[in-house]
């Protein structure tokens, strides 16, 4: 097996268009065509990890957060970043990072998140934005059905929970071909007035070139017209955090050392209590500060997330509980559930759950 077929998995799972734009997601070292010998997976790929890839024969390592992040100018060892990749270079090991693109899955590291809490009736707190894209194309009706089929087949016209989804009107199209074309209904030169089917469908952006592969194949016409239009609907199961409720609300107290023990926190830093139970909990996996807004505007009791600062304290305006409950904290079961999703999606391999603790915080 070679690492190309891994990451075409890990991007059936989480695809790397769903990843925000200032993030650095992907193969980040490595060749694909190398054939892979085992995979671990971690959070961080520091040091002491590609020493246990090593250890283990794994030439491909699965990382959360990207080991890099920003440009690299020069690659002499001075930092941590470029010893990692020098000695992956060296010893032939490639490093994937998934990171926001699983952040932003409906399935990732918030449901994870949220899982671990026990929490119902979940849904994402901040849909992704102009992430939808409407195709219309136009065809006679004894070709419509198969054209509908072919888009559907390639992801067009999913819309939340439903499938299939398109519209269709009747009316009539005309054309006039010249010299050069060979029109499919008509001769050269005559006017052709006849009746066709608009479809509309709409899809995700990134699925844009299977979608007109599949137009172009399926299409009985010989120039094939068609419409793409960006939409400024929100994808509402693609996005940052996410906000559930507990089972049964509980005070703020009981809750916060609740959720030290479910996500094994050292220590919580939260807000002045508001007094009110809690039942509706936001969560955002990682730095989270930004989404304290939409937390409050969804009603949450209580937002979590981490690295928050000072002043983002006061932010809470005593509209709901703040806790910072660390970075590595809100994230820690991210990895275990890539290992899950590999070993069911590939058999009879190597996927190893990394044992190297990469939490850089400590606590006296």
């Amino acid at each position: 097996m070679k690492i190309k077929e891994i990451i075409s998995e890990l991007e059936s799972m989480a695809p790397l268009a769903y990843a925000e734009d200032f993030d650095n997601v992907g193969l980040l070292v490595g060749n694909p065509e190398t054939t892979a010998t085992g995979v671990l997976v971690c959070h961080d790929a520091l040091e002491n990890v590609l020493d246990e890839a090593i250890a283990k024969n794994c030439n491909l390592i699965v990382c959360f957060h990207p080991i890099i992040f920003s440009g690299l100018k020069k690659i002499n060892g001075k930092n941590y970043v470029e010893r990692v990749v020098i000695k992956a270079i060296k010893n032939d090991i490639a490093i994937y990072a998934i990171h926001t693109a699983l952040d932003n899955h409906l399935e990732g590291v918030n449901k994870i998140f949220c899982d671990a809490l026990g929490l119902i009736n979940t849904k994402i707190l901040i849909p992704k934005q102009n992430f939808i894209r409407k195709l219309v194309t136009y065809t006679i009706p004894e070709n419509a059905e198969e054209v509908r089929n072919a888009l559907f087949d390639v992801g067009a016209g999913t819309i939340g929970n439903y499938e299939n989804c398109s519209f269709n009107s009747q009316g009539i199209g005309t054309y006039m071909g010249n010299e050069h074309s060979n029109p499919e209904i008509g001769e050269r030169f005559e006017f052709v007035e006849n009746k066709e089917i608009k479809i509309e469908v709409t899809f995700e952006k990134h699925l844009e070139q299977k979608i007109l592969k599949a137009l172009f194949n399926k299409h009985v016409y010989e120039e094939v017209a068609y419409e793409i239009y960006d939409l400024q609907n929100s994808h509402q199961n693609i996005g940052l955090g996410m906000i559930g409720e507990l089972k049964t609300s509980m005070n703020e107290k009981d809750f916060l050392h609740f959720v030290k023990d479910k996500m094994q926190a050292e220590g919580i830093r939260y807000s002045q209590y508001t007094g009110k139970s809690i039942k509706k909990v936001a969560v955002l996996g990682g730095s989270g500060s930004f989404a304290i807004k939409n937390a409050i505007s969804a009603g949450a009791d209580v937002f979590l997330t981490a690295d928050l600062k000072y002043h983002d304290f006061y932010e809470a305006e005593n509209q709901l509980l703040l806790a910072d409950i660390g970075h590595f904290e809100s994230e820690r079961n991210t990895k275990n559930y890539i290992v899950d999703f590999l070993r069911k999606k590939i058999l009879n391999f190597a996927i190893i759950l990394s044992e190297e603790n990469t939490n850089p915080v400590k606590y006296l």
